[in-house]
Parts: structure tokens; C-alpha cells; sequence
């Protein structure tokens, strides 16, 4: 029989930023049904600091960014437990910026969650952004709620695709690939592992570029049906499918399947040493052009 590995380091609340954007909105959505199915605490957090940065920007945060936030993280208190009746929703407004807020309010094991497109304070992704740098630097997961697949409606309804898609190559993923798994478990979902190469890519140690495409096809195929064993294992009855691509471009490649998931998985390696660095190519340009919700997960 198998083990499953529960996470503690997840099992905190869900901590969503609002800053009176739609992708905040959206947000806000997301996160509250998240709390719901991990039986949590939802914690909604508006930064004064990034209202008043964004005041030019979004209309209607040219009164005091104190009371503009207040009001803001009411209403997003309010629409969460339209949502979710009985959900237990504490709010905060903060002076500190926005990723020290959201990863104060997470703390070891919370989960963050902010919006794809904002007004520049928690939601934006351009490069340097709060969004980017909430990703880059947060001690747990960062999901930020993109597109519109797996994204509920202001009604409560969401497409659904039935599937977590997570990216994974090694034994260093399993992590990831658990976060990814436990989440499709809530969600009676699938989950669909992902693994792209190239012959730009070495496949494994025992493998070289001059062994050809057959070889590093092979060895990509064993390392990940190794991961799909563990999975399988300690996750019994869940489904678990393969889908490895030989490609020119991971990231263009994982953007096409992010449309066909509700939730797609990332892991990130950020040095411990080097708090905020930032994201790799392939995360960042999902976190940019992702179909669905993109979860960065922390290698640990």
C-alpha cells in the first residue's frame, strides 16, 4: 500500500493580495475556493504602499490609500463568502510592500495568491514587478491566477479540464510533483506530467549529445517513468499520465498544454542565499502567457 506524502509546509492558509484590479478579482475567486478544498483559512492583504503607487493608474484610488484599502479588502472579504458561504476570511491592510505583506501574512506554509494583471501593485508581471518578485522571493508556493481555464467566474461556475499539468525531468522534482498531485486529488482531477527536451539538452549524466536522439529519448523516458512510479505509489488511485516532447522551445511548448489544464505546476530553484533572485526563462514566460493558473512551487 502506499504512503502519501501530506505536505506540512503547505498546510497554512491561502493568502490572497487585492489591490481593486480585475486579475485581483479573479484572484481573490481562485483563492477562495482553494482555502475551501484545503479546509484553511483565507487571508486577503492590500498593501497602502503599492494603492498609492497605482493611484494614477486604477480609477478610484485617488482617495487616501489607507481607506481606499480598507474598503477593498471588505469587499473581497465579502465576495469570497458570497462564494464560499461559511469560509473563515481575516483581512489585513499593510504598509509594508506588497511580496513582504503577502509573505509576511503566509508565513513558513502558506500559500499566496496574487492576479496575473493589475494595477501595477500585487497583480502586474512585467519584469521587476509584485508579482514576479512575490513569486521570485516567497518561502512557499505563489500561484498566480492567469487566464481562464480553472479560473471560477464571478457566478462560482470555472471551466474545467479535469487535469494538473506539472513539469518534472528528476528525482529533485518529486516536490513539486507532490504539490502537483495533492492538488488533483482535491480537484478529482488527473494529473499529466510534462517533461520536454531538446538535443541542446543533456538527457542524464550516462547520456551525450553524441549518443543521438534515440538515447536521450530513452533515458528521458526512464527518468520520467521513475517519477510516475513514486507517484503512483504514494498516491494510490490517482491518475497519472506521461507526455514527454522532444522541442525546440519548453516554454512554447508547455504555454500550448497550459490550455488544456486548470492548474499548471512550475518548480523554481532559488538559492537560499540569494533571496528575490529571479525566476528561470521557462517560469517567467509562463507566468507571462500561461492559459490557465501557474503554481511556482520551491524546490526544497
Amino acid at each position: 500500500m502506499g504512503t502519501d506524502h501530506d505536505d506540512t509546509r503547505c498546510d497554512g492558509p491561502v493568502v490572497v493580495g487585492v489591490d481593486g484590479s480585475p486579475g485581483a478579482a479573479a484572484a481573490v475567486r481562485w483563492a477562495a475556493r482553494e482555502a475551501a478544498e484545503r479546509t484553511v483559512p483565507l487571508r486577503v492583504v492590500c498593501s497602502v504602499q503599492d494603492l498609492a503607487r497605482g493611484a494614477r493608474r486604477l480609477p478610484g484610488l485617488g482617495r487616501p490609500a489607507l481607506e481606499t484599502g480598507r474598503d477593498l479588502v471588505a469587499a473581497a472579504e465579502s465576495g469570497a463568502t458570497r462564494a464560499v458561504p461559511g469560509l473563515s476570511v481575516r483581512t489585513s491592510v499593510s504598509r509594508e510592500p506588497a511580496p513582504a505583506a503577502l509573505a509576511d501574512a503566509a508565513g513558513s506554509t502558506g500559500t499566496v495568491v496574487v492576479g496575473a494583471r493589475g494595477s501595477g501593485g500585487f497583480a502586474g508581471l512585467m519584469p521587476g514587478s509584485v508579482g514576479l518578485r512575490t513569486a521570485a522571493r516567497a518561502h512557499g508556493p505563489v500561484v498566480v491566477v492567469r487566464g481562464t481555464v480553472g479560473v471560477p467566474s464571478p457566478a462560482g461556475e470555472g471551466v474545467s479540464t479535469g487535469t494538473v499539468l506539472v513539469g518534472g525531468r528528476d528525482a529533485s522534482d518529486l516536490d513539486v510533483l507532490r504539490f502537483a498531485a495533492r492538488a488533483a486529488r482535491r480537484r478529482k482531477s488527473s494529473v499529466r506530467l510534462f517533461s520536454a527536451w531538446s538535443m541542446l539538452e543533456n538527457a542524464g549524466p550516462s547520456v551525450t549529445l553524441l549518443d543521438g536522439p534515440r538515447a536521450i529519448a530513452a533515458a528521458e523516458a526512464a527518468a520520467v517513468g521513475r517519477l510516475t512510479a513514486v507517484l503512483r505509489a504514494e498516491f494510490p488511485g490517482l491518475t497519472v499520465a506521461e507526455d514527454i516532447v522532444h522541442t525546440p522551445s519548453a516554454a512554447g511548448s508547455l504555454v500550448e498544454a497550459s490550455a488544456h489544464a486548470d492548474l499548471l505546476v512550475l518548480g523554481a530553484r532559488r538559492p537560499r542565499t540569494a533571496p528575490g533572485v529571479a525566476l528561470g526563462p521557462i517560469t517567467h514566460a509562463l507566468l507571462h502567457h500561461s492559459h490557465c493558473p501557474v503554481a511556482v512551487v520551491r524546490h526544497h
